[in-house]
Parts: C-alpha cells; structure tokens; sequence
C-alpha cells in the first residue's frame, strides 16, 4: 500500500503490474468496499497493464466514524482528479464499479484531459426526466433501503444494516450465504454508508451523457436486477462514443463472480 497527500488527505492505493508503456489502469471502488475489491482481477489485468487500485476518502483502511461533511461524491470526484493529476502519468485509463462508476464518470465530464479511455460497470445513480418518462423526482426508493440500513449501522447493529443494503442490491437472503471474507470488507467500510445517504448526488441527465465523449465501456451483469440496469442502458444509448458488454450469470459484484470474462472484456476494449 502506498499514498498520495490530495486535498489535505492522504489518500491509500495499491499499485500493481510492471509499466508496460500503455496508459495505466486506475480503478475506484463503490459503495462499502475499498481497493481489495479489485483483488480477483489484478491478476489478469496486470498481464498487460500497471493498476493502480484507490481507496475513497473514509474507506478502509481508515476507520471513520461517520461524522462530518467531508463524504460525498462531489468530494470524492475531486479527490480522484487530484490524485491523477499528482500521479502525472499523462491521460490514465479510468474504471469504476457502482458509486465508484458515479464518480468515474463525473471525471470524465470535468476533466476529460486526464482520460484516455472510461469503463463504468454498472454506475450507480439516478435519472432525470431527460432520460426516464418515468421520472417523478424526490427521493428514489432506493435511497430509502440505504437510509434504512445506515440508521442500523449507526445504532450499532452493523450486520442487521449491512445485510438490508446487500439484500436490497443481490435480493432476500444474499447476506448469509456471502463468504466470510466479503462480509469482513463491508464491516470494514460500514460506516461509510451513514455519509453516503447525505451525498445528495445529482442525478444523470441526457446532456450529461452526451458530454463523455472518450470511447467508454459499460459493463452488466446478465443477472442484475431492479434500476442499475435501467441507468446502464440510458447512459449507453446517449454516450457518443460507447459500447456495452455483458457478464453471463453474473449480478452487480460481476468481477467477483467472474473475473476471468470480466477481465477479457476490459482488456479487449482497453486495446481496441
């Protein structure tokens, strides 16, 4: 683990793989992990390409307690392109997954300079009336779930609020059948939630997605359900210059459930 001081934070990161002359790979976890995340993939991403994996601000391995205003997405996309701008390596290659696939693309639309190419599997958020005829704005069910289970967390029963937040992503009853391991990472960064039902992040529009015009790969599990793949597909259809790729049998934590194909399929469109 090492780290780089960004906006009076010292923010950790693992760097893996030999520089092989291709821009290099920096991923951003979402909600409630941190960069072990990426542990099932560095393996065959590090074939061809230098990783370089983050941590968010108040994600393990800080142990945070919640309090404060400095958890939000307009904080942490600042701090992502500050920490690209102090790697200065030239225009990176950028991937995120979930919250992290969020602020991977609010990158991309602020400072479309430090990129090369985006690839955000399954981007967390929600849309506007651009984009949903559905839309009936205020708050989504979706945050209510989370509310839920950060109020949980916060009292003190952090299992009971973590298995509200996987059951409402992965469906009734994922929590007790996930490994120890994976139970452990979301215990680890369980407080994060409580800063995360504050983040009031704005929600996509079609102006939005029509204003990444880096080549950009979305990524989705053939098995997710519920709004992740509505928003993929909205996104998709109005980013000039995207493509979508599909992730057999898997749901929202696809490279964990299949870091092989996963892997192919990034590197396939990283060298394309």
């Amino acid at each position: 683990m090492q780290s780089l001081h960004v906006n009076g934070y010292d923010m950790p990161y693992l760097d893996v793989g030999e520089d092989s002359g291709r821009p290099p790979l920096v991923c951003v976890h979402g909600s409630l992990n941190d960069f072990r995340v990426w542990g099932c993939v560095l393996g065959p991403l590090t074939q061809r390409h230098r990783v370089i994996a983050v941590s968010l601000r108040h994600f393990f391995p800080e142990k945070w307690d919640g309090v404060g205003d400095t958890y939000s997405i307009a904080q942490h996309v600042s701090d992502v392109i500050a920490f690209i701008e102090k790697l200065d390596l030239g225009p990176v290659d950028l991937m995120g997954h979930s919250r992290g696939g969020h602020i991977c693309f609010r990158v991309a639309q602020r400072r479309p300079d430090l990129l090369r190419r985006l690839v955000l599997a399954e981007p967390g958020g929600e849309l506007d009336a651009s984009l949903d005829p559905d839309y009936a704005g205020g708050p989504s069910p979706l945050l209510a779930r989370f509310t839920a289970s950060a109020e949980k967390i916060a009292a003190g029963d952090v299992d009971g609020g973590l298995a509200v937040f996987v059951d409402t992503l992965e469906g009734a009853g994922t929590w007790p059948r996930l490994p120890a391991l994976v139970k452990q990472n979301l215990r680890d960064n369980a407080t994060t939630l409580i800063g995360q039902v504050r983040d009031n992040r704005p929600p996509f529009s079609k102006a939005d997605a029509e204003a990444i015009k880096m080549p950009t790969l979305f990524i989705l599990g053939a098995r997710t359900k519920g709004l992740l793949p509505k928003v993929l597909h909205a996104l998709a259809a109005h980013v000039p210059y995207s493509k979508t790729a599909i992730i057999p049998n898997a749901t929202h934590p696809m490279f964990e459930q299949a870091p092989q194909k996963y892997s192919e399929v990034v590197l396939d469109f990283l060298a394309s």
